[in-house]
């Protein structure tokens, strides 16, 4: 649904500000793309969206390349920008309205699919009031609203649960999942790694212009971090002595209550871990994986990429 290879943009005949930018986005995928702000995430979404040509390398969006067809590329599109672009002197309904005439879409249904929008986002007792009325959040959620009205299949995001509360935020990243469970490809902007975790199929980590890691999260947790760890845990001081290992498991960690092995093949391995600590009658209350989260992975790749240290 969106592919792009070698994609980049140089402003002033001097600055790459996206420089060899390849991805490959399938149908009912969400890629989070993550980066430090002047990364070059806007400058990649905006070649997605045909409103700047790339400088080298080419990009397709739902089928169609965005220099030689960028009209439908931008008709196939739902963009939320980080400035939101909203008319102030419109009312909520107004500013549907105006947007579904823009994409083409007949009166009933432009009527039909702007009430169905403003009543999902709790914007319909507000609808006739001027949007420069809003608050952050409800002007948030306009603009989401607005990215949706055409029903496109593509999504591109630039925080899109910014400003938000709570519970709207928890809104805007249920709807987010349902879409993709609607076949839509889905790119979200964001700095929240815990929302970008919980969403996105993939991740690709951007600095300076260059794609520096993209795969699922748990390639990235193998690649960045290391083999996977999985932690035992005692009801009881236990001295667990030498242990005869299987091989591809490693004693990382240990203290009177734990043991932490790091594990090459979990699924091969682990049962033969627990049966070796049994044996030994351990008082073994728990056996997992240890926690890793795309926060680790985000600061030690930012970390080397800038070349210092990275502090767990």
């Amino acid at each position: 649904m969106i592919e792009c290879n070698d994609l980049s943009k140089q402003f002033n005949n001097e600055f790459w500000a996206v420089d060899g930018v390849t991805l490959n986005i399938k149908p009912g995928q969400i890629l989070a793309l993550l980066g430090q702000n002047g990364a070059g995430k806007t400058t990649t979404v905006r070649m997605l969206t045909a409103l700047l040509n790339p400088t080298r390398g080419w990009a397709r969006v739902a089928g169609y390349d965005v220099t030689k067809k960028p009209d439908t590329v931008r008709a196939n599109v739902g963009v939320l920008t980080e400035q939101h672009g909203l008319y102030m002197r419109m009312t909520g309904q107004e500013y549907m309205d105006y947007f579904g005439k823009v994409y083409g879409l007949n009166a009933e249904f432009r009527k039909q699919r702007s009430q169905y929008l403003l009543e999902y986002f709790g914007l319909a007792e507000a609808a006739r009031r001027r949007s420069g009325e809003y608050s952050k959040g409800m002007k948030q959620k306009l603009a989401l609203a607005r990215a949706l009205i055409h029903d496109p299949s593509v999504l591109l995001l630039d925080e899109p649960t910014s400003a938000m509360d709570p519970e709207s935020a928890q809104l805007v990243r249920n709807e987010i999942a349902r879409l993709r469970s609607s076949k839509r490809t889905i790119i979200i902007c964001t700095h929240n790694l815990a929302e970008a975790e919980a969403l996105a199929d993939s991740i690709a980590i951007i600095y300076r212009g260059k794609i520096l890691l993209n795969g699922t999260l748990d390639e990235l947790k193998r690649d960045v971090l290391g083999p996977v760890e999985y932690e035992a845990v005692f009801a009881e001081p236990f001295d667990a002595g030498e242990l005869n290992l299987p091989e591809g498991v490693e004693l990382a960690f240990r203290d009177a209550t734990s043991l932490r092995f790091r594990v090459d093949a979990p699924l091969v391995v682990n049962p033969k871990i627990v049966n070796t600590l049994t044996a030994r009658n351990a008082p073994l209350v728990s056996f997992q994986e240890v926690s890793r989260k795309l926060e680790q992975v985000y600061l030690k790749t930012m970390a080397d990429a800038q070349g210092v240290t990275y502090a767990a």
